[in-house]
């Protein structure tokens, strides 16, 4: 018997012996190829880029998982105790793998074996780690084996609270959310730290399945999913018995966040932005390198320039007429369900969309579109409103402006319409609406600090929900007049004077067999006159033979110098503005002025920080001496060195400057701009009035603007810069400067201001009429004798070089100029 016994003893020894031999090779096989868990000490998840106002208001933020990294310190107790109580409650305790879960786990599931339920997992958060990090999803046995080995390594070399952060930092919650920060955000629209019980305990719930309970698509699953958690907080001693209640009966109350610009009225400075990262830094560094970005846009100034564009857009647009619902649906049952599936504009919140229930000759019935809720439900709730006829009396209108044979609603709109309407504020007006609809023609708008080029407003648009296309700097239009400035700031730089006197008269440039008239705006000529006047009164004649005098390669320099084109063809069409820019680069342009000739770099970005916060770009590069001194030693203030390069004479900046305040006192802008402080500008306005433009500026402010239909065509007759831009930029200016003190434009020393007639430019005698007091730079001044530049009626042939479609227009058609 005793042999027997250790005969089977000997036996078992050998079997257990080859055992561990095979287990020892299977084990060595499958740990040959593990991965390096040293990876996870330098853990760089991809993180969401931020974008910040200048005010460090939120703009947007771009990823594609929207993450933000949130060491373990930063997370909430109650937070922690709700993902242990969901994952992994023994997690402080075992050694990367969980021994009495894994058995208690084998038994469940050996009692479920047949019953069709989903098999209980004993997954430890370490393992999840390994497997999340490191290695496949696979479900094998060998994925399963090095994700054990794996989880005892990583415990060994790593504290529980740096494996428990690198899990709450990397795991999905569903929405595009990855990590707990993200998921608070994404699902409550709050920071981590404000997350309730109730809160945390659902977001616990997500990770073993975010579609699973879904809060829309499966709200029951997911609210007794929440309250299990709940329970086991309870039960783990986390969470006391009574917050646990209380816990149980609050709903789930998810929230979701708003996707892309989150500040009113920004998407179009969002979206610049966005572009200008990638293109510095790539795609990679936008959507996954945490990027921290601090803009120069003012929010309060954005919604200013916002209101004062859509303003212009919608006087222009209604004076137009009607052109037509935005869709139909029946109404002949629920309407709501129909028109809740009507695209609206989401970032016009007061435009709301509407059909029409039925016309009569005084009033129209509509019915206001339903809410729609988070999950996609259509409301219960149908509101319905009116619109009285004299509140759309501008739609009795025809394209040209002229009266519609229609005089009431009857003959505009019709039963089943879907439109715009706006809510009537004030007594009396509840449920009344006004009939509106989105404009056809569009525009750019942007606003500078002249002193250091950063934008503070910029509008794109009439509606980044209508069109994602940025017309203030995509868009390349002709500037027209606006351009002129320019084309006097290089006569006056180069020896002429505000008071030289040129000839405006009509002109013929022949080429090719082809003959060029540029004509004045309204025709006629006013003969002999000063430059000032040239500008003030936007004379195409004049500036033609001006650019002439003094040849335009050096018309050319000086644009290509203030960064209006990158390369400018030398022909005399483009000093009437005929090339190609942007409302961006005119700005810039203007703010050259505006400062005193110094180069600016319009910039919408002050400052870059990576995911460690070291800044990688800084836009000012003004260097500050004495800036960085430890202590005050009775030594002089620290001073800022002005290294921007000077491209125009200040005493040419500001004779231009005081030119163009005439265009505002009495000019193509006359009566348009009514500001409390000094203001120059200029109008500008092309061919067949196709764009309508306007740039201007005070001492601390420089906006500019333009109004035209995407694909050229005209405006309409009268339609000019002075007539459509101009107003716009004295609403943007009113409210943009409103509360600030005035200030003054700076005449640089040794000035001489010296009384000049108007029209001859030559020294007034005193209390002669028609006088003005002129800017002239030292060792000039008026004229002795009365000397006129251009005199003959008709120029040397040229060649001009065509630089777009219009400007072929203006050259070869004989049509009028750039005005």
């Amino acid at each position: 018997m005793i042999r027997l016994i250790g005969y089977f003893f000997g036996l078992a020894s050998v079997l257990a012996l080859a055992v561990a031999v095979v287990v020892a090779i299977y084990l060595a096989n499958v740990t040959r190829d593990l991965p390096d868990f040293a990876v996870l000490s330098s853990y760089e998840p991809p993180v969401a880029t931020r974008i910040h106002a200048d005010d460090g208001s939120l703009m947007a933020e771009y990823a594609r998982e929207r993450r933000l990294f949130l060491p373990i310190q930063a997370i909430p107790d109650r937070v922690k105790a709700a993902f242990l109580s969901a994952e992994d409650k023994n997690f402080y305790n075992h050694p990367g793998v969980d021994i009495y879960g894994l058995g208690r786990a084998i038994l469940v599931n050996l009692q479920n074996f047949g019953s069709g339920r989903r098999p209980v997992g004993a997954s430890t958060i370490t393992q999840q780690v390994a497997k999340n990090f490191l290695l496949s999803s696979d479900q094998t046995i060998d994925r399963k084996v090095k994700e054990a080995i794996l989880s005892f390594r990583i415990e060994q070399a790593y504290s529980k609270d740096k494996i428990l952060e690198l899990y709450l930092n990397e795991i999905f919650f569903g929405m595009n959310a990855y990590g707990i920060a993200g998921a608070a955000l994404t699902y409550f629209d709050k920071s981590v730290t404000e997350l309730t019980i109730a809160e945390a305990a659902y977001l616990a719930s997500l990770p073993k399945g975010p579609s699973n309970y879904h809060p829309f698509r499966h709200p029951d699953a997911a609210l007794e999913r929440r309250n299990w958690v709940i329970d086991r907080m309870v039960e783990n001693g986390f969470v006391s018995q009574e917050d646990g209640a209380d816990a149980k009966k609050q709903p789930l109350g998810v929230t979701l966040r708003r996707t892309g610009a989150h500040l009113f009225a920004s998407d179009y400075f969002a979206e610049e932005v966005r572009r200008q990262i990638i293109e510095r830094y790539g795609d990679k560094a936008l959507y996954e390198g945490g990027l921290s970005v601090r803009t120069s846009l003012d929010p309060k100034m954005q919604i200013v320039a916002r209101k004062a564009l859509q303003k212009g857009l919608l006087t222009y647009d209604e004076r137009r007429g009607y052109r037509g619902p935005v869709s139909q649906v029946d109404v002949s049952g629920d309407w709501g369900a129909p028109l809740a599936k009507v695209a609206g504009l989401s970032d016009v919140p007061e435009w709301k969309l509407a059909v029409v229930l039925a016309v009569s000759s005084d009033r129209v019935d509509i019915g206001l579109q339903p809410a729609t809720e988070a999950g996609g439900k259509v409301a219960a709730e149908r509101r319905t409103g009116k619109i009285m006829a004299e509140d759309m009396d501008w739609a009795y209108r025809s394209a040209t402006g002229d009266r519609k044979t229609a005089k009431s609603p009857e003959g505009v709109l019709k039963a089943g319409d879907v439109v715009f309407v706006e809510a009537l504020e004030g007594e009396g007006q509840k449920d009344r609406y006004r009939l509106r609809q989105p404009p056809k023609v569009q525009g750019g708008l942007v606003a500078m600090d002249p002193h250091t080029g950063r934008v503070l407003a910029m509008v794109g648009g009439f509606s980044y929900a209508q069109s994602e296309f940025n017309r203030a700097t995509q868009a390349m239009r002709q500037p027209g007049s606006s351009f002129k400035p320019f084309v006097y700031a290089a006569a006056l730089d180069n020896g002429y004077t505000p008071a030289s006197v040129i000839m405006d008269a009509p002109i013929e440039i022949v080429q090719g067999g082809q003959v060029w008239r540029p004509q004045n705006y309204g025709g006629g000529s006013a003969g002999p006159s000063t430059l000032r006047l040239g500008i003030e009164k936007s004379r195409n004649q004049m500036t033609v033979r001006l650019a002439n005098d003094m040849g335009m390669n050096l018309v050319a320099e000086y644009a290509e110098r203030f960064g209006i084109y990158d390369k400018m063809n030398p022909v005399l069409a483009m000093s009437l503005g005929s090339g190609e820019t942007t409302v961006l680069r005119m700005v810039s342009a203007y703010a050259v002025l505006a400062n005193g000739g110094k180069q600016i770099k319009p910039t919408l970005i002050d400052r870059i920080q990576d995911r460690y916060g070291k800044t990688i770009f800084r836009h000012e590069e003004r260097v500050c001496e004495g800036c960085n001194a430890d202590g005050w030693n009775n030594q002089e203030e620290p001073t800022v060195v002005d290294n921007r390069e000077q491209v125009l004479d200040p005493m040419t900046a500001y004779q231009i400057t005081s030119i163009m305040e005439g265009v505002i006192t009495r000019g193509t802008a006359a009566g348009k701009v009514k500001l409390d402080r000094p203001v120059a500008g200029k109008t500008g306005t092309t061919n067949d009035e196709k764009d309508a433009w306007f740039v201007g500026y005070t001492p601390n402010l420089v906006a500019g603007l333009y109004l035209g239909y995407d694909n050229p065509a005209p405006l309409g007759r009268g339609a000019t810069g002075g007539s459509l831009s101009a107003p716009v930029f004295n609403d943007f200016m009113q409210g943009a400067v409103a509360g600030t003190p005035p200030g003054k434009f700076h005449i640089p020393e040794g000035m001489n201001l010296i009384a000049i007639n108007r029209k001859t430019g030559m020294a007034a005698v005193q209390g002669e009429p028609d006088t003005i007091i002129e800017a002239f730079k030292p060792g000039t001044g008026p004229a002795d004798s009365f000397s006129v530049i251009g005199m003959d009626s008709y120029m040397a042939p040229e060649e001009i070089l065509r630089t777009s479609p219009q400007a072929n227009e203006a050259v070869t058609s004989g049509s009028g100029g750039l005005f």
